[in-house]
This record gives structure tokens, C-alpha cells and sequence, in this order.
């Protein structure tokens, strides 16, 4: 199985790119990881917020497959323990699933178009954090399942 990440915009914190191709080495030892940064819509300041997630639909659908299936980071989706996001992904793994796509939309989340064409959302926490921050995370999360179903000392129970 091959996990994907789009993302809306490019992350330019330093000390997130830095933590960021951390765990993205770190997971190359238990899985493939493709990260994909799509460029922010041009002109978005003089787009209404329908039609800028319209525009942001096109530029994740260039990169999506019929087979893939598709997870939206999204405030409103399920929220997992570490443990249970373990489980999450063993069970898609043993799914036999080629391609398993996160999204992480904009400022605005995503459009109807993108919430049909998913599978299902995650939550990475209910508090709200930066767009880029929350790439950060996310990555600590997938590492993070990957030692627990590997019974790793990373994670402490």
C-alpha cells in the first residue's frame, strides 16, 4: 500500500519542513509515502469561497484515481486515539488497498465535490491549528501507527 498527501499551498515554517521530511524519512521504513504540495489558487482574493474551493477541486482531481481512496483531514471528521488510528491503517493495509489519499484542504476546507468523491474524514484534534501545522502532525500520527503496529517502544501506553 501507498499513502498519499495532497495538500493545498506549500508549507514555509522552517521548523515545520524540518519536522516534516523528519518523520517522512522515518516512515520510509514501513511504508511508501508520496507528499504532494499543490500551488494555492492564483487570484483567490477576488474569488467568492465557492468558487475558490471549486478551483481547488480541480487542482486535487488531477492528481486522484478512480481506485484511490480518499481521506479528507477534516475538523469534522472522526477523531481516533493513536491507538485506533493504528488499527485504521492496518485494516486498510490488509484491505489490500494500492492507494490510500489524505487531503489536507485550505483556510476554507473543502468543496461538495471533494466531501462526495471521499471516503470518509479525519480529525486530527479538536482544537484548531494552522493548516501547516497540522501537515506536522499528521505525519507524527502516521509514524506514530506505523511503530505501534510494528510494537515499537516509540509510543507509550
Amino acid at each position: 500500500m501507498k499513502i498519499t498527501v495532497l495538500c493545498i499551498g506549500k508549507t514555509s515554517e522552517k521548523y515545520l519542513l524540518l519536522g516534516m521530511e523528519e518523520y517522512r524519512k522515518r516512515l520510509r521504513h514501513f511504508v511508501k509515502v508520496e507528499w504532494i504540495e499543490l500551488p494555492e489558487v492564483k487570484n483567490r482574493k477576488g474569488l467568492s469561497q465557492v468558487e475558490l474551493l471549486a478551483n481547488e477541486e480541480l487542482l486535487f482531481s488531477k492528481h486522484l484515481k478512480p481506485s484511490d481512496h480518499i481521506f479528507l483531514l477534516d475538523e469534522q471528521g472522526e477523531m481516533y486515539s493513536s491507538v485506533k488510528f493504528s488499527r485504521f491503517l492496518e485494516k486498510k493495509m490488509n484491505a489490500g488497498l494500492s492507494n490510500l489519499v489524505f487531503l489536507i484542504g485550505g483556510p476554507y476546507g473543502f468543496s461538495e465535490g471533494v466531501y462526495k468523491r471521499s471516503i470518509g474524514k479525519v480529525s486530527v484534534s479538536k482544537m484548531t491549528f494552522t493548516h501547516q501545522m497540522v501537515r506536522l502532525f499528521f505525519l507524527e500520527q502516521l509514524y506514530r501507527g506505523f511503530t505501534i503496529l510494528r510494537n515499537m517502544p516509540y509510543h507509550h501506553q
